[in-house]
């Protein structure tokens, strides 16, 4: 027991003097200054994906607003509340959360520290607190348009997805927006859905399993590979690359800009437009209108760049079309579930 005690009171110090000394020494208690902290869901800041989104964000929030920011990446998801409470300890002003799986430890810190304004990345919000607001997505119909894309580039009509854990409501989401997008442009195209097996352990963190699963369905006859899962999916994107006339589509954002080894399929990508909606929602913070609730971001598909003079203008028009049927709703989850 008294071990365990001294390695959590070292464990604390070591991330104090952390956020000290990557802070500049900054005193976010003093009157005037105003900080925000962001604490990454397991895994590193700079996954190229879900956590690198939301830290753009926080820092495009600095810049404009000149204020201060740090982040905490998260090893191990036990360390979720400790991370939090380093923030809220030390005078953070507002507090980002990454994923879903932040979410009770979010809520629990909010109930903690009242004063402090959290914003809980993927995190629903079930009823309202008013110093929380969850940042959402439709992530099924960002996935549905993905689909609708690949639908109409599939020559085997056999597609795949690589995911994270089944156990993050986004990524189902996903998974189930790019398989009936891929059905609603030809009923007859069959899909290869796979889920990571490990959890939020290391579901997101896995790039050797994305790049063997995404292998597995190629072999298969796949042609199109959706990767939606963090460095997992990233792994399953730059296997991808090493394959001649098999398109992959990337997720949350361009990673165009993320993953450079996946250029040569990469078509395009399924975007939650994590970094606006981020720095927006700390500039309410900053101004007084911060939203407690749910807060809904805006999706779409990131442009095809090398790909842009091979997508017909026919194909083009179409996802134009189903853009603009999703954000009217004329197009819907329940008709297809």
């Amino acid at each position: 027991m008294y071990k365990k005690l001294f390695f959590a009171v070292v464990l604390t110090l070591v991330i104090s003097l952390f956020i000290a000394a990557c802070g500049q020494n900054v005193d976010c208690t003093e009157e005037g200054v105003f900080c925000v902290g962001l604490v990454t869901d397991v895994g590193e800041v700079d996954d190229k994906s879900f956590n690198q989104s939301a830290w753009e964000g926080v820092q495009q929030a600095g810049e404009e607003l000149d204020v201060h920011v740090q982040f905490i990446e998260t090893n191990d998801a036990k360390d979720y509340g400790t991370n939090i409470a380093q923030f809220a300890d030390n005078g953070y002003e507002v507090i980002v959360t990454v994923g879903f799986g932040l979410g009770d430890a979010t809520l629990e810190a909010a109930e903690k520290y009242p004063d402090i304004m959290f914003i809980g990345v993927d995190q629903f919000q079930g009823e309202t607190v008013d110093n929380v607001a969850g940042l959402i997505f439709a992530e099924w119909k960002a996935g549905f348009a993905a689909g609708a894309l690949a639908g109409m580039l599939t020559e085997s009509k056999l597609l795949a997805g690589v995911y994270g854990t089944d156990l993050a409501p986004a990524v189902v989401a996903f998974a189930e927006g790019y398989e009936d997008g891929a059905k609603y442009i030809d009923p007859t195209i069959r899909v290869i859905t796979t889920y990571h097996p490990g959890g939020f352990a290391n579901g997101f963190t896995d790039p050797e399993w994305g790049a063997a699963t995404s292998k597995q369905a190629i072999e298969q006859g796949a042609d199109v590979i959706f990767a939606a899962g963090g460095k997992t999916g990233n792994g399953g994107l730059i296997e991808t690359a090493n394959y001649d006339g098999v398109y992959c589509i990337g997720v949350d954002t361009d990673q165009w800009e993320t993953v450079p080894e996946a250029h040569s399929c990469l078509v395009s990508s399924s975007m939650k437009l994590i970094v606006p909606s981020v720095s927006d929602l700390i500039k309410m913070a900053y101004e007084g209108s911060f939203p407690g609730g749910n807060y809904i971001g805006e999706v779409g598909l990131a442009p095809f760049h090398d790909f842009d003079s091979q997508i017909s203008q026919e194909i083009k028009d179409r996802l134009a079309q189903i853009d603009a049927d999703l954000l009217a709703d004329r197009i819907k989850y329940s008709d297809f579930r």
